[in-house]
């Protein structure tokens, strides 16, 4: 790329000099080269305006920009040695100051992938749909708020011979100490980041959220809870109705959730308010609670005192009818309110991720370097806050300095307005080439 700062900008409207601007300048601000700035703000247009796919290319001839710049920007996302870590922390903070967030949540996912070139890409099995998918897997963590479900980080799970082929590793640039481990060691890596041990800094309003969780397909669901009860945070986790536990006083006895649910007396209900994903829904809810608590040990020993209890609700379905859907929670009945809307977490996260597949270029990312796939990840991540936080011009407005000499010939793009899109329709991404 080239060191040479553009000319011939064309001013910023005016709608994204105030806000948009300090959003992007706070959040970019651990790019320490101006040239890397320029270049995620027009990596961001793309993302938002470049129609279909957003590779390099498609962006480039959205903007209007010369040939030259598809390499520049295949360059910052690929080969740009900046960091990810502290952009998303600032990401975290921008949305925490932006918004009033209530949870954390995290997102499992599988993005197929044709190849099996790209970093983190091999056959593992769907847990949801039993199919055999040959893909990337990534869990992301994600803020919920009253309107949205901002992404803001993400690791990528190394299984196969991710976890202990050299030359691949090597290949993709993966660091060593970013080792093959399942989703549940993810998520509490997660935890660990931004819950933070007990007494230690964290960003402000956040290390204290509650933790919302869908571990139904988890094979550690007790290793998880015990590893946040560590940061001593509330919870709320869904589980499968063939997740063992103990339950009974003094001497528990092995049994699981679904069989807990058929014994009659054994459960009771007390109103809440009915979760909604959007606007307020005030029609009555009864969600049921066992009368007595279970425990989760997890797979492996720990060094903490051992399995804690947690209640088991049952959730009802909209319908009123009983389903198998159970959560467990250090939640108390007097946080019935509480409760209701933290089951609002789940179906947000499902939301916001359909929104960064269809809206925002997620599963686009064509290169095959594991710090590529954070910085690609890291920026869609930031496009989704900016077109939700930041203020926009009009759709269709192209980025500064779009029809000016293109990188290539010694100039750069201008700082970029980058509206945000059309909702788009939910759908399951196609694979990509690997």
């Amino acid at each position: 790329m080239s060191s040479s700062r553009p000319v011939g900008e064309r001013a910023e409207p005016s709608d994204t000099a105030d806000g948009g601007r300090t959003f992007l300048e706070e959040v970019f601000a651990p790019l320490h080269r101006a040239e890397q700035r320029r270049w995620a703000r027009t990596y961001l247009w793309g993302l938002i305006h470049a129609p279909g796919r957003r590779t390099p290319a498609n962006m480039a001839r959205a903007g209007r920009l010369p040939p030259s710049a598809a390499n520049s920007l295949h360059q910052f996302v690929s080969t740009s040695p900046w960091a990810w870590e502290p952009v998303r922390r600032r990401l975290a903070g921008a949305v925490a100051a932006g918004t009033t967030p209530y949870a954390w949540t995290v997102a499992d996912l599988l993005i197929p992938k044709r190849g099996e070139h790209s970093v983190g890409v091999h056959r593992r099995a769907d847990p949801r749909s039993g199919r055999i998918v040959n893909g990337q897997q990534a869990v992301g963590l994600f803020l919920v708020t009253d309107t949205h479900c901002f992404p803001v980080d993400w690791t990528l799970v190394l299984g196969g011979p991710w976890g202990w082929d050299t030359q691949r590793r090597v290949r993709a640039r993966i660091p060593k100490e970013e080792t093959a481990r399942p989703v549940g060691a993810c998520v509490l890596d997660h935890a660990a980041r931004y819950a933070g041990p007990p007494g230690a800094p964290g960003l402000p309003g956040l290390s204290g959220l509650p933790w919302v969780l869908d571990l139904t397909h988890s094979e550690d669901v007790g290793g998880v809870l015990a590893g946040l009860a560590r940061h001593r945070v509330d919870v709320l986790c869904e589980v499968a109705p063939r997740q063992a536990v103990l339950a009974g006083g003094r001497t528990p006895v092995p049994t699981t959730v679904g069989a807990l649910r058929d014994r009659r007396g054994s459960w009771r209900g007390f109103p809440a308010r009915r979760p909604a994903v959007t606007g307020p829904d005030r029609r009555p809810l009864f969600l049921y609670t066992h009368s007595g608590t279970v425990r989760l040990p997890p797979r492996a020993a720990g060094t903490d005192g051992g399995p804690r209890a947690y209640r088991l609700l049952d959730v009802p379905e909209a319908d009123g009818s009983r389903g198998s859907r159970f959560w467990v929670t250090n939640l108390g009945d007097a946080h019935a309110e509480r409760v209701a809307e933290l089951l609002r977490g789940p179906a947000a996260v499902r939301s916001a991720v359909a929104a960064l597949q269809d809206g925002f270029g997620m599963v686009d990312f064509e290169g095959r370097s594991f710090p590529g796939w954070h910085h690609h990840m890291t920026m869609t991540s930031v496009a989704y806050a900016y077109a939700h936080l930041g203020r926009r011009p009009a759709p269709g407005t192209a980025p500064p300095g779009a029809r000016g000499p293109g990188p290539g010939r010694g100039q750069g793009p201008g700082p970029s307005p980058v509206p945000s899109p059309a909702p788009g329709a939910v759908r399951a991404p196609a694979a990509a080439a690997g």
